[in-house]
C-alpha cells in the first residue's frame, strides 16, 4: 500500500498497525531524511523514493527491513543533497531550514529535539554530504558504523573517521551550552510579550548583547539580505516590523521547541525560532519564504525509533 506523503501532513504515520515494515518506519524515514536535508518538501520526496524502491524488492529477502529503509533513504538523501548544494549557492539571502510544527512531546526527547533545532540545523547546512549523512546516523539514530558504511558507501574505517571529524566541526559550532525547555519558553514569553507591546526597553532586556537576527525570504518575501547583529539594532529592528502593519504573535513548537508564528491579515507570514542563553536570546531565526511555510499546516510525526 502506497503512503500518502503530502505537504498537508508532514510525515505523519498512518493510524494503527500495519504489517509493511515501510508504514512501520514511514516517520523514523521522513525523520532521517529532513535531518540531513533541513527541507521538509525534499524529505517528503525522499520518502516517496524510498518506497518505489521497497515496493520492488522481494521482501522475503531482506533480513532487517529497518536498516535496509534506512540505507535507501540515507542513499536517495544524499543524492539530493548533492543537487541542493547548487541550487542553494544561487538561493537569494540567507537560506534557512524549512520550520516543522510539532507537538510538544518531541522535546521529551531532548537529543532529538536538539537535533532537530534551527541552530543545530544551520550547523549541519556546513558539513559536506557525506559527513552529515554519517553524522546524523551516528550522533541522531546511533546507527551501527558498519551500517552507515553501507549506507554512504564507504567502508566502516572511513566512517569512523569522517564522524570524529564531523563531532568536532558541530562540537565547535553547536550552542555552547543546553537549555531547559522552561529557560526557553520563559525567554520567549519576555520577547513576544515585548514585540507585542513595541516595548523596546523590555526586547533589550531580553536580547543578549550580541544576538543575531537571521531572517530568510528567498527573494520573495522581504527579508534582511544578511544578518542584523547587536541588540540595539536588532530591537530597533523589530519595533520598526511591528509597527509596519496590523499582525497576530502565536506561540507554538517548532522542531521540538519553543518558537511563535506571525499571521498578517490572517495568513502565515513567519516563523520564529530562538536560541538562549543564560536566560537572553542570542539568536533569532524568521523564515518568511512562503514556500517554507507550508510545514505549518500540520504536526509532524518525527521520531528515532
Amino acid at each position: 500500500m502506497q503512503a500518502a506523503v503530502g505537504a498537508a501532513g508532514i510525515g505523519v504515520r498512518n493510524l494503527g498497525m500495519s504489517d509493511d515494515p515501510f508504514e512501520r518506519h514511514r516517520s523514523l524515514l521522513f525523520t532521517v531524511a529532513y535531518e540531513m536535508l533541513g527541507a521538509a518538501s525534499d524529505a517528503e520526496d525522499v520518502v516517496q523514493e524510498t518506497w518505489l524502491r521497497w515496493a520492488d524488492v522481494d521482501h522475503t529477502l531482506v533480513r532487517d527491513p529497518r536498516a535496509y529503509l534506512v540505507r535507501i533513504a540515507t542513499r536517495q538523501a544524499l543524492n539530493r543533497l548533492r543537487t541542493l548544494a547548487r541550487r542553494r549557492e544561487e538561493y537569494v539571502g540567507e537560506w534557512l531550514p524549512e520550520p516543522l510544527l510539532t507537538s510538544p512531546d518531541v522535546a521529551s526527547d531532548v537529543e532529538l529535539a536538539e537535533s532537530l533545532s534551527m541552530a543545530m540545523l544551520t550547523v549541519l547546512e556546513t558539513l559536506g554530504p557525506a559527513e552529515r549523512a554519517v553524522f546524523v546516523l551516528r550522533e541522531v539514530f546511533d546507527t551501527p558504523y558498519d551500517e552507515i558504511a553501507e549506507a554512504v558507501g564507504k567502508s566502516p574505517a572511513a566512517v569512523r573517521q569522517i564522524a570524529h571529524r564531523a563531532r568536532e566541526h558541530v562540537g565547535a559550532r553547536r550552542p555552547r551550552m543546553p537549555v531547559s525547555t522552561t529557560e526557553q519558553q520563559e525567554a520567549l514569553n519576555r520577547f513576544l510579550a515585548a514585540v507585542r507591546h513595541g516595548d523596546l526597553q523590555g526586547l533589550l532586556d531580553v536580547l543578549a548583547p550580541d544576538v543575531v537576527v537571521v531572517a530568510d525570504g528567498g527573494g520573495v518575501a522581504a527579508a534582511a539580505r544578511h544578518p542584523i547583529e547587536g541588540a540595539s539594532r536588532v530591537a530597533a529592528f523589530l519595533i520598526g516590523a511591528s509597527r509596519s502593519a496590523e499582525f497576530e504573535v502565536e506561540a507554538i513548537w517548532l522542531n521540538g521547541s519553543p518558537a511563535a508564528r506571525i499571521d498578517i491579515g490572517g495568513q502565515v507570514d513567519t516563523a520564529v525560532s530562538v536560541t538562549v542563553e543564560n536566560g537572553r536570546i542570542t539568536r533569532i531565526y524568521a523564515v518568511r519564504n512562503p514556500h517554507k511555510l507550508t510545514g505549518l499546516g500540520g504536526f509532524a510525526a518525527l521520531t528515532r525509533s
